[in-house]
């Protein structure tokens, strides 16, 4: 049998704990990353609930209201869920500490019995007079000294039997405070989940109470939607009016550039054609020859500095930082109205919903192109990024002027709150004249 050779045994120990130990690792590291999207996924709940608190102060229910309770719905859902995740883990750690402890108990038991042998045997005689009969009859004084180490050995093995059991014993009585506390820990993550999904309910129930009153005010609402639509269709005017005016510009640029490399180009040919002319009336052989015609530079019409920030903001997708605290509350593109069926919402970018006066901040470094007040948006920022563009609206208190040159995270206003109480930033990127989804460029929250 393969386990009657030590060496073999030996390896098979080793192995065996190597894979414990690697198996206890991957549970503290997952153990580690749950703790942290727990505390992230509470620091929402808690985020959400000052914004709901803010539009629920509220005498009339509003859109802002139920976009705040659909986002509290989903954010409790996923701690449930996570909860769920802590219970199944908590129940893989009790079942390695309980095979440990059953490890333990089996050694301990094996060294109990071990040591009782060895003293029932000592016990059928005189172990002390047996001792000295023992020493005292060696034939020599070397023989004399061996036995004596000998029966030292015997004793300091009993001894280390006695240390070895009371250390199990040590680690056996840790091993169980650690399943009590764990118990424990699962006892509590239970009945958190518990409550967690008495508050989830509670939220669908007043879910359903926010969209039946508002389904109520139907005509209120299409009336919202067109002034809604005329306020973004003007902003989308505006910033395809910036859009052109820097199209114009560039090229504008690009044909000054043109011109200038075209008369230098001249101004050579001229000078060189006027020096074969002395070389000629001296006699001299023309030996300067005119320069062939370069090239044409294909330009983008940018300068240096706006080619590698336009660069640089390219490969920032995905990893812009938001421009305000808050949650995305109206999605990219076409969507239908959270109320009412049938109905399509046509956002231009994305609506973040946030607490009264939040500061708004730049996602990225760029220069003020604009800055204007308008019908339905409040205060709008356009902010340059070489051939982008981040556009800031339903804004107040902005502290940026155009021309003005700003950083990433750079505070550049703060956000404004409509006549229901609604805290919403609407943010949009935009390339050239083409719009982007800012959710494929913010960093995942």
């Amino acid at each position: 049998m393969p386990f009657q050779n030590p060496s073999f045994f030996r390896v098979f120990l080793l192995l065996t704990f190597l894979f414990l130990v690697g198996t206890s690792a991957f549970a503290q590291k997952t153990r580690e990353q749950l703790e942290r999207e727990k505390s992230e996924n509470q620091g929402k709940i808690r985020e959400i609930q000052n914004i709901l608190k803010q539009t629920s102060s509220q005498k009339n229910v509003n859109l802002g209201q139920l976009k705040a309770l659909n986002q509290q719905i989903n954010t409790y859902k996923k701690q449930i869920d996570l909860l769920s995740d802590d219970l199944e883990l908590l129940d893989r750690e009790l079942k390695v500490l309980e095979k440990k402890r059953q490890e333990l108990d089996n050694s301990l038991a094996k060294l109990k019995e071990e040591y009782g042998h060895m003293i029932y045997e000592a016990s059928k005689r005189n172990v002390y007079f047996n001792q000295l009969v023992f020493l005292f009859s060696s034939g020599t004084f070397n023989q004399f000294v061996l036995r004596y180490k000998y029966l030292k050995q015997y004793t300091d093995a009993r001894k280390g039997q006695v240390k070895e059991m009371e250390v199990l014993q040590e680690k056996l009585i840790a091993e169980r405070r650690r399943i009590t506390s764990k118990q424990n820990q699962q006892k509590t993550v239970l009945d958190t989940r518990i409550t967690e999904n008495t508050k989830l309910e509670g939220l669908k129930v007043k879910q359903n109470e926010v969209i039946q009153e508002l389904s109520q005010k139907e005509v209120e609402l299409r009336k919202q939607i067109a002034e809604n639509k005329r306020a973004t269709d003007l902003l989308e005017a505006n910033i395809r009016r910036i859009a052109e005016r820097e199209r114009r510009e560039r090229i504008e640029r690009e044909r000054k550039e043109r011109e200038e490399r075209e008369a230098r180009r001249r101004a050579e040919r001229e000078r060189i054609a006027r020096e074969n002319a002395e070389r000629e009336k001296k006699g001299e052989a023309a030996v300067v020859e005119v320069p062939k015609e370069e090239e044409p530079v294909v330009s983008s019409g940018m300068s240096e500095e706006e080619t590698t920030l336009a660069s640089s903001f390219t490969a920032s997708q995905s990893r812009l930082p938001w421009p305000v605290k808050g949650f995305v509350s109206g999605h990219f593109g076409q969507r239908p109205h959270a109320v009412l069926k049938g109905v399509m919402i046509d956002n231009l970018g994305v609506d973040i919903q946030t607490t009264a006066g939040e500061p708004v901040r730049s996602v990225y470094d760029g220069i003020v192109l604009d800055v204007t007040e308008m019908p339905g948006m409040g205060n709008v920022v356009a902010i340059q990024h070489g051939n982008y563009m981040t556009i800031y609206a339903k804004m107040n208190g902005v502290t940026v002027r155009a021309g003005q040159k700003v950083k990433a995270r750079e505070n550049i206003g703060r956000v404004a709150t409509d006549s229901d109480g609604t805290s919403e930033l609407q943010f949009q990127i935009w390339k050239n004249t083409s719009r982007l989804n800012p959710e494929n460029w913010l960093i995942s929250r």
